[in-house]
């Protein structure tokens, strides 16, 4: 079976979790609302599934879309899901996030929320280390792109990538590290890729 682009596993995974949420497919449309691209971007990521063998579908019908079973989508229904991990973010100085698939993490479904969106990043840094976030940890990002006071994101500040904990001032935006030896990060473009849910962690 072909291997997949970064976007079309996130298609895919899309796919999946919305059959398993709804027991009947997404229409193109809502797999391009999902995407925010267009109508034509969905059809041609689902087309690509469809000739790699990961999906069936009847052309010209609607919600039609049915998972082919491989090894990953029969481990999921024993409760367990593989996360992609996306890079690398900085618990330090922001460094640029190689946003290449480095493969999956496998997380039981009992820790996600329902209808929500994951992925995760690998730890590089000290920065957080009083938050119990250290150098080497994987982090569990849900994704979002809005933030309250005192979460701990994942954000991108001059094209690099960062995991602070958020506070918004008067006019700007604050990431303050959990390690006294660190200074905060002031801006006032700062954009939010999502919110820490867990923190992972090889006892090796």
């Amino acid at each position: 079976m072909k291997e997949l682009t970064l976007r079309q596993k996130e298609v895919f995974a899309f796919i999946t979790g919305y059959i398993k949420s709804h027991s009947y497919p997404p229409t193109i449309r809502e797999v391009a609302e999902h995407l925010s691209v267009s109508v034509k971007a969905a059809y041609d990521h689902v087309s690509a599934l469809k000739r790699k063998g990961r999906i069936k579908i009847e052309d010209k019908r609607s919600r039609t879309m049915e998972v082919v079973q491989t090894g990953l989508e029969q481990q999921g229904s024993t409760g367990i899901v593989e996360i992609p991990i996306l890079g690398v973010v900085a618990a330090g100085r922001p460094i640029l996030a190689e946003e290449n698939w480095e493969g999956t993490i496998a997380v039981h479904t009992s820790f996600l929320k329902k209808n929500h969106r994951y992925f995760a990043l690998t730890v590089r840094g000290s920065s957080m280390k009083d938050a119990g976030i250290l150098d080497r940890d994987t982090a569990l990002i849900q994704k979002q792109n809005t933030a309250k006071n005192g979460d701990i994101v994942v954000a991108v500040v001059d094209e690099a990538v960062t995991i602070k904990r958020f506070f918004k001032e008067t006019n700007r935006i604050r990431l303050q590290p959990e390690n006294p030896e660190f200074n905060p990060i002031y801006s006032q473009d700062v954009r939010i890729l999502g919110k820490l849910a867990y923190v992972i962690r090889s006892c090796q």
